[in-house]
């Protein structure tokens, strides 16, 4: 409350000005529509309206004025349009008839069969959950921060469109991630609005008496911690946001989903206890209710939810309608159907908590997973290997040991996070480690331009079919000035954006309109436009660009073949060094020598990401290699016709042929990192300077630049068919979901498999000592060995307790460096040729000399066993000594 000096009059007719009045309590007063229009409702409540034109159109013609104040969200919208309005709407037949289709699109799109149930096979699994911290679905929902949640995202949406059986698990935070603003001098400024669910695509879970579904977990400190249940509708999949924020919990409690990476060690800590252990009894509740079937197998995406599994090991331990199985038989069970994905290339990125911490909260009388022992939790997540740390708990390294299957999102990242993890599989070189990749990719009805998919379905093409692949050869049949007209049209849009958001940002700068009359001439729709966009941790390196000020203002002010470029991005709250980058940034984008071909645009979101990435011409993203994990952003661009110039990291290392775009050169090895940034820079300008413009601007007689457009069309069709989301999860659904949902059904249909299995694996664990290989021969070689020739191999392995079936023995060849180390390795397994006393074999095995050049070869004897996904899973590998 304003405080008011003594003896000052103040005129009641204006008191309530000088007060500050919070509201005692806060709710909101739902529209209740016409019946006629009763499908508004259903419409607005699924949020594939924000993936589907016609749908927004709908929405669009009940107020256009009205629907670009509310941002383009229909709950806002149906709230805001007037009684009169709504009346008129029922009288308009063209309307309703518009309305009424576009509801039974909905219909028909919810209950068709589609690509899973033709095509996914009986191993599929019946149900998947999905658990994520965040997920970036719409600018009008904000429950993301970058990445990680747009992949999210999209990974629903791509599962919908195929009808993959899927649910998502998340959290929903009442302030979201931060809203980026700038001060004068250019430094970040966060925000964070209260997010109100009734005023979101969001339901309350209820029960069948009408009462608020809600799940709780036992904490250390107090009260069990309580959570509603909200449910956003992602088209087929149903999406569950736990939310604290409500009555039955204290004020600190209510805190613990109060916003996105936010908080101490504990805090998050909380959040994810109540992502992972919550998150599985919030599936249970739904499928109480709704009658959905259980899920066969859970997917983590990031560690942040891998406290999932010692919840389900609970359930199957002494939960009171479980099958009461000791620890290492549910854990089985439970591996058996878990997929843990990792996004992180950099330790830095891994939460990883005080081992004392998570002691306090799993070995108290108030666990949240009561009957699981401390001891087995935090062996699960102790880095308990070389260089590890034994006073943390690493919330990745649990997530492997909890999951069967694991992934990278990238081919390039899977080979690092190998390398990162190594620890955890010492026996074993890097190649072997059990990490495989799935590439990611984004969601293509979201992120391509309305013009774009109308001029393809001009020519015939589906963006919503199954079959995508054959969408993008179509790009040939349309002529290079229909393409470039296009191109110039996104590009007009866009910087018509830009400028609104520049506008927006000076006046909250404090820059008065006199100041700021330039930004209707910033930009230009007629200039190669090159866009970065991402978060700013410092190896994404915003100002690589700005390593040489005056080589950089040379390309903005060419007379004749001028760049511009469009940067925006968030720096982490705590991140001092991420916006002391952004700072660097608006000062060089503020200076009025260049402030008309360079903008930086706060608060960078889903909503400035829609028209961005199709304004492009060119997509700049230079990380240092190798940390960027996948990095999608370069995908949105190529699926609207724009050009990637990228460091060779991520997605691009795989996928990058030489003609559709431009790979910066990297100064791999150089330690000095001043160095490092100076050569890949002038590398970035020298491409720019060589090559991008001159294509860009070199024109035949129609206007049209002809070797850009080959480079355009060229991208489309590389690219279009693998960066796809629907391919994406295909690949998921093949690679990972398939094999999990099969492994868990022969291991827990009774769980004599899963039991038999434990069993089996402490025997072999016990009984490894006794393994050796003692003696090698091999014949059929001379000294002059050609191709075609065939190495017989045979080795003499003594097995302790073990049996041959326990066991396969391997000559593992490959070609051999000056060391004599084997690269390029492949496995041929052994036959026992003849068996001894002391349960001592010969096994035999032949190798067809397939290349020519050094050749090398050894024997190993490792585990087998058909419920195994890999050779490595127990860690174990015996040798010659």
């Amino acid at each position: 409350m304003q405080r008011i000096p003594p003896g000052s009059w103040i005129d009641p007719r204006n008191a309530l000005a000088c007060w500050t009045v919070r509201a005692f309590r806060r709710f909101t007063v739902r529209p209740v529509l016409p019946e006629p229009l009763g499908a508004l409702s259903v419409l607005a409540g699924n949020l594939r309206w924000s993936w589907h034109p016609p749908t927004q159109d709908v929405f669009s013609s009940i107020d256009p004025v009205l629907w670009r104040e509310v941002k383009c969200d229909p709950v806002r919208l149906l709230g805001a349009v007037g009684r009169e309005r709504l009346e008129q709407l029922v009288e308009d037949g063209d309307f309703r008839a518009r309305l009424d289709a576009a509801h039974a699109d909905l219909q028909r799109y919810l209950t068709e069969d589609r690509w899973y149930a033709r095509k996914a096979g009986d191993d599929a699994p019946r149900s998947i959950a999905y658990f994520s911290p965040e997920y970036g679905i719409t600018s009008v929902l904000p429950q993301y921060s970058g990445g990680l949640g747009i992949l999210a995202g999209d990974h629903l949406k791509a599962s919908s469109d195929l009808g993959i059986p899927l649910t998502g698990v998340g959290l929903f935070y009442r302030h979201g991630y931060f809203k980026q603003a700038l001060d004068r001098d250019g430094w970040q400024q966060e925000s964070y609005p209260v997010l109100d669910p009734d005023e979101l695509p969001l339901t309350q879970l209820r029960e069948a008496d009408g009462t608020r579904a809600t799940v709780s977990i036992a904490l250390p400190d107090g009260p069990d911690l309580v959570a509603r249940i909200l449910v956003a509708h992602v088209g087929r999949v149903p999406l569950l946001l736990l939310d604290t924020d409500i009555e039955d919990n204290s004020a600190h409690y209510r805190d613990v989903t109060d916003r996105l990476y936010g908080g101490n060690s504990e805090h998050r800590l909380r959040q994810e206890l109540l992502l992972g252990v919550g998150g599985v009894r919030a599936l249970r509740v739904w499928s109480r209710i709704t009658g959905a079937p259980a899920p066969e197998v859970f997917h983590t995406n990031e560690g942040h939810a891998g406290f999932l599994g010692i919840e389900r090991i609970r359930e199957l331990t002494v939960g009171e309608d479980g099958p009461h199985l000791d620890f290492d038989t549910a854990l089985e069970v439970s591996r058996a159907g878990t997929v843990f994905t990792t996004h992180t290339p950099v330790p830095a990125g891994i939460d990883r908590f005080p081992r004392e911490l998570v002691e306090q909260y799993f070995g108290g009388g108030s666990s949240p997973t009561p009957g699981v022992p401390v001891d087995r939790v935090l062996a699960l997540g102790a880095e308990d290997y070389d260089s590890g740390d034994a006073g943390v708990f690493n919330m990745a390294v649990m997530g492997f040991r909890l999951a069967q299957r694991a992934n990278g999102v990238s081919q390039l990242h899977g080979h690092v996070s190998r390398g990162m993890f190594n620890g955890l599989w010492p026996a074993f070189d890097e190649a072997e480690v059990p990490i495989t990749s799935i590439t990611n990719g984004v969601h293509g009805p979201t992120w391509i331009a309305r013009e774009v998919i109308e001029l393809a379905a001009s020519r015939g093409g589906d963006i919503d079919g199954d079959d995508t692949d054959a969408l993008w050869p179509l790009v040939d049949s349309i002529g290079d000035r229909e393409i470039w007209d296009l191109k110039r049209t996104l590009r007009t849009r866009f910087i018509e954006d830009a400028r609104d958001r520049m506008r927006r940002s000076a006046a909250k700068r404090g820059f008065a309109k006199a100041e700021t009359t330039w930004i209707d001439n910033a930009l230009d729709p007629d200039v190669l436009t090159i866009g970065f966009a991402r978060r700013v941790p410092t190896y994404k390196r915003l100002t690589l660009m700005l390593r040489d000020p005056d080589r950089l203002k040379k390309l903005l002010l060419d007379p004749e073949r001028p760049i511009q470029l469009v940067i925006a991005g968030k720096a982490h709250p705590a991140d001092e060094t991420g916006k002391r980058l952004i700072q660097e940034m608006v000062r060089f984008a503020d200076d009025p020598e260049v402030r008309h071909r360079i903008a930086f645009l706060p608060n960078y979101d889903i909503a400035m990401a829609q028209p961005l990435y199709p304004g492009c011409d060119v997509w700049l993203n230079n990380p240092l290699r190798p940390y960027e994990a996948c990095g999608t952003s370069g995908m949105k661009a190529a699926l609207n016709g724009g050009l990637n110039l990228s460091i060779l990291d991520g997605w691009w290392d795989e996928w990058y042929d030489g003609n559709n775009g431009w790979a910066i050169p990297s100064a791999d090895g150089i330690e000095d990192p001043d160095r490092r940034d100076d050569l890949e820079a002038a590398a970035l300008y020298d491409l720019i300077e060589t090559d991008v413009v001159p294509r860009f601007y070199e024109t035949n007689d129609e206007g049209v630049p002809p070797r850009w457009l080959e480079m355009v069309r060229h991208t489309l069709k590389s690219l279009g068919p693998k960066v796809l989301a629907t391919r994406q999860v295909r690949d998921y659904v093949r690679e990972l979901y398939a094999p999990a949902a099969h492994t868990a059904r022969t291991l827990n249909s009774d769980y004599a498999g899963a039991r038999t299995l434990s069993s089996w694996k402490q025997t072999v664990r016990d009984a490894w000592h006794g393994v050796r290989v003692e003696h090698i021969d091999s014949e059929g070689v001379g000294d002059q060995a050609e191709v075609g020739a065939t190495l017989a191999v045979r080795a003499w392995v003594a097995l302790g307790s073990l049996s041959p079936d326990d066991v396969e023995v391997q000559v593992v060849h490959g070609r051999i460096g000056s060391d004599d180390v084997l690269t390029a390795t492949s496995a041929t397994p052994m036959l026992v040729g003849e068996s001894y006393d002391g349960n001592r074999h010969r096994f035999d095995a032949a190798v067809p000399l397939q290349h020519s050049g050094p050749f090398g070869y050894t024997v190993r004897v490792v585990p087998r066993n058909e419920a195994l996904a890999s050779v490595a899973e127990l860690g174990l590998v015996a040798e010659p000594a």
